[in-house]
């Protein structure tokens, strides 16, 4: 049995035997770690007697390192287990079931011990016998259909096996924890674009560094390192990822320990969170891949990642930290912190992310100019080669639509300048599933793969192909202003209204204030209840009442008579300042979006002038990085470059469809009528 889906099933009946003792968000800690413990058991079996052999040979000889390296040797894999039990001996005792795992458990290396630490797998075990549920588990994970041998069971199939698993224990909570596991066909795809320029110069005993920062059950590195020795078997691949479940992280490393991956297992997949802190900080990548999680914050890693934002671009966070919300564009700064440089061959990046990071924040709202300086960031130091948008309902645990960005900082000459739009969301790339699995409704056929793929290597304009400069997706952010048109009266109601301005109130302090405040009152009381349009003319007036009336004001006090008496209107002459300069009119505060290259003032001439004459450009509103008019954005909205127009229906055929309803209805009411 290869199949992931009948083994993942036959392995999930386990939850059946536990139900009753254990909670549903308990079952994955019962069933992942002897899922695990289950593969090493099949890999190990050919080689027991032999390990356990050389243990009683040597265990009093050698010391703790050259015992290692000789049950190693003798089990032929990067790691042993001397035990005189496998998982199917243990079933002959079933009364000391309990302390026989317990010491089958401690007698794997070193290695495999943290591996199932981080399970906390002798907890499980001492739950499950309490409740005589562990020779029942045990025996389950013996059957035939568990035959975990890696002849039998890749290390592809074993990551679909584990990651369908998850997606049952979420989808039995009705969870979705913001993890969206990727699927095989995806992974396939970036790796092989971010393969893709290198494919014909691998050379024999190159060495090539993959990474990704949140790599899960480690899909994405084992697959980048299967095309990359499809494309030459004598390059050695070094991988290296971090995650932060523990658990995950615990079949990940398992995985890379059954591969024969020894050393790079041991040190070069890390637990812990790779925002907070990273495992690797002083390595560059030649691949980097990675899927990390959508719209989930990163309040727990808030602390560390502010301060290493300090460091600027001496960090790893220079560009800027976007919304605690979501922190895509987090990793993707991570990753592009790793490249080399271009003479050392450069590094290609291959990433997922929901539409989120391609345009949404403005670069004038603090709460989100972030997000638009990565942005800006990328694309001005020209790092980013394309963009594919995925089908939507792709993904396990979301129905979204998703967009890989491919990335390198040694973009081939052709490419240069620009960035291709791929648009793979239509039907033609994607087959509906026959069974659907979570929210995944469709799927990616190899030749699928391979259109896009063609798409992506040919770089040339097509339906599903647009090739833009850069220079299309950015623009300034203007202010444009409209002046400020009131009209004024002394009526009684907007007398009242002065009581409430502040400079008014304080002059409440003392008696002497309190007397002024009266005769204010009463000096506008005494104005003629007349509509003024002009503040000029209103103005005058004003001062003549004040001049009667005797009253030494200050300007505060002034300016809340004016606020008081004054209300907007269209059609009232505009209101001037001291110097005679229009004052704006903040309701009416507006921002044209121009396009880069576009002359500021010529395209408010042409554009915004012809439409409001008496409009002006804040000239205080400016670029920090050039201090041009306006701040300089960047977005890529692919609804605005694919847009299919739908011409509207006849309106014959929708009056037909009416008439239809409307004849329905009449029968139903019939209907009922004669009942």
């Amino acid at each position: 049995m290869s199949d992931f889906n009948e083994i993942s099933n036959f392995v999930w009946g386990a939850a059946d035997l536990i139900r009753d003792k254990f909670k549903r968000g308990d079952y994955e800690e019962v069933i992942l770690p002897f899922l695990v413990l289950r593969r090493l058991d099949c890999v190990l079996e050919p080689t027991n007697d032999e390990v356990r052999e050389q243990y009683e040979q040597y265990k009093d000889e050698l010391n703790e390192d050259a015992l290692q390296e000789v049950l190693k040797e003798a089990a032929e894999a990067p790691f042993y287990n001397y035990s005189e039990y496998t998982l199917e001996t243990l079933l002959d005792e079933p009364n000391d079931i309990e302390r026989n795992l317990k010491e089958y458990m401690h007698s794997f290396s070193p290695e495999m011990q943290d591996v199932l630490d981080n399970f906390g797998f002798e907890g499980t075990i001492e739950e499950l016998d309490k409740h005589d549920l562990l020779y029942k588990v045990v025996k389950r994970f013996c059957q035939p259909e568990v035959d975990l041998h890696p002849d039998r069971v890749d290390n592809s199939t074993m990551g679909d096996i584990f990651e369908e698993l998850i997606r049952k224990f979420n989808e039995s909570l009705d969870e979705n924890p913001g993890e969206h596991f990727t699927p095989r066909e995806v992974v396939d795809l970036m790796a092989e674009l971010a393969i893709e320029p290198d494919r014909e110069d691998f050379e024999e005993n190159q060495i090539m560094h993959v990474y990704d920062p949140c790599c899960g059950s480690g899909g994405m590195l084992t697959e980048t390192e299967d095309r990359i020795l499809q494309a030459n078997e004598d390059v050695e691949v070094w991988m290296f990822g971090q995650e932060v479940n523990p658990q995950t992280y615990a079949i990940c490393k398992s995985d890379m320990f059954i591969k024969g991956e020894e050393e790079r297992a041991a040190d070069n997949i890390a637990d812990g969170s790779t925002l907070s802190k990273d495992a690797f900080p002083d390595k560059q990548f030649d691949y980097m891949l990675a899927n990390p999680p959508y719209g989930k914050d990163w309040k727990s890693d808030k602390d560390a990642v502010k301060n290493e934002a300090e460091q600027g671009y001496g960090g790893r966070f220079g560009a800027g930290l976007p919304s605690t919300d979501d922190g895509q564009l987090l990793f993707l700064q991570n990753m592009l912190s790793k490249r080399q440089e271009p003479e050392d061959g450069g590094s290609r990046i291959a990433f997922i992310s929901n539409a989120s990071p391609l345009f949404t924040s403005d670069p004038n709202v603090s709460e989100s100019k972030n997000e638009c300086s990565i942005r800006r960031w990328i694309l001005e130091n020209d790092w980013l080669e394309a963009l594919i948008r995925m089908p939507d309902e792709l993904f396990y645990n979301t129905k979204i639509s998703t967009y890989i960005w491919v990335l390198s900082n040694d973009k081939p000459a052709e490419r240069e300048g620009e960035v291709q739009l791929i648009d793979a969301s239509g039907e033609e790339f994607w087959n509906l599933m026959s069974e659907n699995k979570g929210d995944k409704r469709k799927e990616l056929t190899e030749d699928q793969i391979q259109d896009i793929l063609d798409l992506y290597r040919a770089n040339e304009e097509s339906e599903n192909s647009q090739i833009h400069d850069i220079s299309e997706f950015g623009y300034r952010k203007v202010r444009i202003e409209r002046p400020l048109r009131k009209n004024f009266k002394a009526s009684k109601e907007r007398i009242e209204q002065i009581k409430e301005e502040r400079a008014f109130q304080n002059l409440s302090d003392n008696e002497e204030g309190e007397k002024k405040q009266e005769a204010i009152i009463e000096m506008l009381q005494g104005m003629e209840d007349k509509l003024y349009k002009d503040k000029d003319e209103f103005e005058e007036k004003l001062e003549e009442a004040i001049e009667e009336a005797g009253l030494d004001l200050k300007k505060s006090v002034e300016g809340n008579i004016f606020k008081a008496l004054g209300e907007k209107d269209q059609e009232a002459e505009i209101v001037t300042d001291g110097n005679g300069n229009p004052e704006r009119d903040t309701d009416l505060t507006d921002y044209e979006y121009v396009p880069l290259g576009k002359d500021v003032r010529e395209y408010f001439e042409e554009e915004v002038k012809p439409y409001q004459p008496h409009a002006w450009i804040n000239e205080d509103m400016k670029d920090p990085q050039d201090d041009g008019l306006g701040k300089i954005g960047y977005e890529i909205n692919f609804n605005r470059y694919f847009y299919e127009y739908e011409p509207p229906r006849d309106l014959g055929e929708i009056e037909e469809d009416i008439e239809e309803v409307e004849n329905q209805i009449v029968n139903m009411i019939q209907k009922v009528t004669k009942e």
